[in-house]
């Protein structure tokens, strides 16, 4: 399985502090390798957007095409409103 970043994803991982940096990017190391290991679940009323915890207040959000994770948000659940 491929990783790819959105340019907005990039951007918001910059602005997070340097702990939570490390934490975002083995989630989504975890989540290239099982799913279930970062408590991915789809996002409520988003037809192919899914979302993983990185701590107990950031989240990310990312969708399946094909055999790539499209990693497109990562920061506080305020995120997910609009996902």
């Amino acid at each position: 399985m491929r990783l790819r970043r959105s340019e907005l994803f990039l951007r918001q991982y910059q602005r997070l502090p340097p702990p939570l940096r490390k934490k975002t990017v083995l989630s989504y190391f975890s989540l290239k390798i099982s799913a279930i290991q970062v408590r991915a679940k789809k996002v409520v009323n988003a037809l192919d957007i899914c979302e993983a915890r990185v701590d107990l207040h950031v989240r990310m959000t990312f969708r399946i095409e094909g055999d790539t994770l499209v990693f497109r948000k990562v920061g506080p659940h305020t995120i997910l409103k609009i996902p």
